[in-house]
This record gives C-alpha cells, sequence and structure tokens, in this order.
C-alpha cells in the first residue's frame, strides 16, 4: 500500500533472514510478498527502531508465576522507541495485554519524556489473524481501535483505513483490551465444552465426532471439534489475563482453562496406557508414533502446544520405549529428533494422532494398528 516499513526485532537471525528476503516462519502468501517489498525497498528490518511516523508494538505476552500476566516485553519494546518519538507520532500496542497495560505505558512515555503529553497520539488495536490465513484476515478482518482519547481513535483509524478492508471500530483503550482477552476466552470455553464432551464419550463408548456432528444439525448449535488441549500464544495464554486480575468473577473462564489443561493431561495417560497394556499382551515395548507438534494444524509454531506436551510427557515416562516424533512443518527441532509422517505411520505398532495435519488425512486407516486419534483424522 506503498508504506515504507522498518521492521525491528532482537533476534539478529530474523532481521538477516527479513533483509534477505525470507521468511523465517510457515505462512502461505507471505514469502513472496516478503521479497517483493524488500527487493523494492519498501521493508528493511533493524535490530533498533528509527526516527519515523507510527510505531507498533506487536511482541508476544506471555504468563509468569501462577499464571500471571507479563508485559515486561511490552514495556520493553515501548522503551525502546520513546527516545524515537516526536510530535505528531503515532504509537499502537497491538500485542495482546491485560486490561490498563496501555495506561501503563503512557504514563512511562510521558514520565521519559514530558514534552510529548498531548501531542502523540496513542491507541490500542489488538491484533486479529489467524496463523496460516494472516494475510487475508489482515486485510479484511474487522479490527478494534481504542484510542487514548478521540484524537487518538481518529488517528489510529486513520491509518489502518489505508489497507483494512473490513469494519474499524472505534472505542476506548481498555474496551479494546479487554475485548481481545474476551474474544480468545470465548473460543477457550467453546473448546472446553467439546473437550468434556470428549471425556464423557470415552467414558460412554459413544463416537464424540459423530456426536457433535449430529448435535450441529440443530439450526441454533455449534460444538467445535474436540482436541488434545489447547496451544498457542492466544487463547491458550488470554484467558489467564482476565482471571489473574478478577479471580472471584471468572469462574466460567478458569473452569474452561482446567478442562482444557487437564484434557492433555489425559491424553498422554491415555498413550502410556496403550503402550503398557501392548507390552503386557505383546511382551515387547511398542513403536509408537506421536504424530504433530504444532498447537493447531498445518502450521509450525509450537508455542504452549499441547501436542508438544504429550510427547514430552509419554517420552519421559517409558525408559527405551520407541517413540517416533512428527511434525512435517519443521525441519529440525533441538529436542526431538523428526521423522517422516510416512515413514513412522508405517513402522508404528501404536499410532498417536495429536495435530490434524492435512498430510495426515491421506494415510489409510490400519486396523491392524492400535490408533489413538485425539483430533479426528478419521472420525471414525
Amino acid at each position: 500500500h506503498g508504506i515504507k516499513i522498518i521492521g525491528v526485532d532482537i533476534n539478529p537471525k530474523v532481521v538477516d533472514m527479513t533483509n534477505q528476503g525470507k521468511l523465517h516462519i510457515i505462512e502461505p502468501g507471505m514469502q513472496e510478498l516478503l521479497q517483493e517489498v524488500v527487493a523494492d525497498g519498501r521493508l528493511k528490518a533493524s535490530t533498533i527502531p528509527e526516527e519515523i511516523d507510527a510505531h507498533f508494538i506487536v511482541v508476544p505476552t506471555p504468563f509468569k508465576g501462577d499464571h500471571e500476566p507479563d508485559i515486561s516485553y511490552v514495556e520493553a519494546a515501548s522503551r525502546t522507541v520513546i527516545p524515537f518519538l516526536k510530535e505528531g507520532d503515532l504509537f499502537v500496542i497491538e500485542s495482546t495485554s491485560p486490561v490498563g497495560t496501555t495506561d501503563k505505558i503512557q504514563n512511562i512515555i510521558f514520565t521519559l519524556r514530558p514534552e510529548l503529553k498531548d501531542k502523540i497520539y496513542i491507541a490500542y488495536c489488538p491484533e486479529r489473524v489467524l496463523p496460516g490465513n494472516v494475510i487475508y484476515e489482515l486485510i479484511h478482518n474487522d479490527r478494534v481501535i481504542g484510542g487514548m482519547n478521540d484524537d487518538s481513535t481518529d488517528k489510529a483509524i486513520d491509518f489502518y483505513s489505508r489497507f483494512v478492508q473490513g469494519n474499524l471500530h472505534r472505542t476506548n483503550c481498555k474496551t479494546a483490551e479487554m475485548c481481545k482477552l474476551t474474544e480468545n476466552s470465548s473460543r477457550d470455553v467453546q473448546i472446553a465444552f467439546a473437550n468434556e464432551l470428549s471425556l464423557i464419550c470415552d467414558k460412554a463408548d459413544i463416537n464424540v465426532w459423530e456426536l457433535i456432528n449430529l448435535a450441529n444439525k440443530h439450526p441454533r448449535v455449534n460444538i467445535l471439534q474436540p482436541g488434545c488441549g489447547v496451544g498457542g500464544h492466544c487463547i491458550a495464554v488470554d484467558p489467564y489475563f482476565i482471571t489473574a486480575d478478577f479471580p472471584m468473577e471468572s469462574k466460567i473462564i478458569a473452569t474452561a482453562r482446567n478442562i482444557n489443561n487437564y484434557k492433555t493431561f489425559w491424553c498422554a495417560e491415555k498413550v502410556q496406557n496403550a503402550m503398557l497394556k501392548f507390552e503386557l499382551e505383546n511382551h515387547r515395548k511398542p513403536i509408537v508414533a506421536m504424530m504433530g507438534l504444532a498447537f493447531k494444524p498445518d502450521i509450525d509454531d509450537l508455542r504452549e502446544a499441547p501436542a508438544k506436551y504429550i510427547t514430552s510427557k509419554v517420552m519421559q515416562s517409558c525408559n527405551n520405549a520407541d517413540v517416533i516424533v512428527v511434525e512435517p512443518n519443521v525441519q529440525e527441532h533441538n529436542v526431538f529428533k523428526l521423522t517422516d509422517y510416512k515413514e513412522a505411520y508405517s513402522k508404528a505398532d501404536i499410532v498417536v494422532f495429536l495435530v490434524a495435519h492435512t498430510p495426515f488425512k491421506s494415510l489409510p486407516y490400519d486396523e491392524k494398528k492400535i490408533i489413538l486419534d485425539f483430533c479426528g483424522i478419521y472420525k471414525r
């Protein structure tokens, strides 16, 4: 859209790869765009900011201790920008943040640069994209924009309207912060219902995939698909930002988090029990294929991934067991030795489907194997 961009990261490898036009993640369509904008000088990367007109903070916000929000990355990134701010600049936080974070950062800015008070525009506009479909959603999704004042909201809307085709919704920064947390907490609660159903159906000997499909025939029912837990840097983290600040009021949100965490533990136990049963019946240890490590299908992002936890738990619980690890979207991993998915499926006595990657769906169902399908590869 003709806007010159400077991308800042503290990882020199990411900066170098970006400046070479090489994408350091897997995201359809982004590699081609990156090469194009780097080649014509519209994008460059650096380890330090520069004086520019609009600044966007898009760093992670993990949690610390007993699931308490950690905004230290947001604060650190903001502090690196503060020396470069000038009158008329736009400063936007996109990182998912606890309610009140934008206020805190504004106080830091004006404490260090009091001459900028009422002379810059500060807003919060949470990122709203789905990994694997980022480019389309950046353009077409609605955005919620909350400024510290009306002028800041106007300034931010003016910027985003240059490339966002979805609607831009005005609000204040606290409501925008809570909106992002609410969106992901809502998803977490809905997934918890599906995961809880899967636990009930396992005990009742009912096919949960068939059950959900039939229940969803009702015109006002839309149950999500169960899995082996909830991962990623959003849905598995953001609800804690609400429960940490509002512990007495967030009962359903907290319970949903516990259910989804328990589902991951339950899946690990199911694998361990299947391995023990195989060994007792066959008088040898089984070959086990753990299929998938990412937190969702067809991406390479392993952050907070329940599949990664389950795989680690299984490997730690059994000495000398032959556990094969598969993640088709990652070339190498510093902990797990990775194997081709077809080779792993062929060798394994027990196949554990943890992530519904598209390549896995082409594997034929082999009744001679013990198949633990936690993500609905076969749904039968």
